[in-house]
């Protein structure tokens, strides 16, 4: 398992990595102002659930509701999985069959009429669901730290490695919790 989520970042490993961006030596499980706050944010998008980014490259991963123009959700295909190219001309792209089907492409199961789990096809460890909140919107909610959050924002921090194996320092997970509404940062090593 854990090869295939390397497999997954070694995709964003061949692209060209950003010198804006410096390296982080810090590891805690605390905020730091570090280099992932000088990623772009993708623009916003009432349909945007999360997105995924790592070091040193800047092209994102953006994961939004798959809905048609009535705004009813597709329930066989709940998300629409695309690339902002950042590094290149700031273009949206599809995901290529590899990426879609062995990277960052995501499995997904209904367990109700509005509630689906939700998996990377790299790594099934990460359990989302999809489902509606108290606002009556759909959002990515996760468990961490027993606290369930509205991911939305993954960050993978790589230093060093090689193109099939990149060295995963961390993977870290940012949203709100939902109870409280305060923002919940929570990292990982895979």
């Amino acid at each position: 398992m854990k090869l295939i989520f390397t497999l997954l970042l070694s995709v964003f490993y061949i692209m060209p990595p950003n010198p804006a961006i410096s390296q982080d030596k810090k590891n805690k499980n605390t905020k730091v102002i570090s280099n992932e706050e000088k990623l772009p944010t993708p623009p916003d998008n009432p349909n945007t659930m999360f997105y995924v980014q790592r070091d040193p490259n800047t092209n994102t991963i953006v994961y939004d509701l798959n809905v048609d123009k009535s705004g009813k959700l597709d329930v066989e295909a709940p998300l629409h999985i695309y690339w902002i190219k950042y590094a290149e001309k700031g273009q949206k792209e599809d995901l290529n069959y590899i990426q879609r089907k062995f990277a960052y492409g995501m499995t997904s199961k209904k367990l109700n009429d509005e509630q689906f789990d939700l998996r990377f096809v790299s790594y099934k460890k990460l359990p989302l669901v999809l489902k509606k909140a108290d606002d009556n919107k759909y959002h990515i909610f996760v468990t961490a730290d027993q606290k369930q959050i509205m991911l939305n924002r993954i960050f993978v921090k790589v230093e060093g490695g090689s193109f099939w194996l990149p060295n995963i320092v961390y993977v870290e997970l940012k949203g709100t919790e939902q109870a409280t509404g305060k923002e919940i940062i929570h990292r990982f090593k895979p």
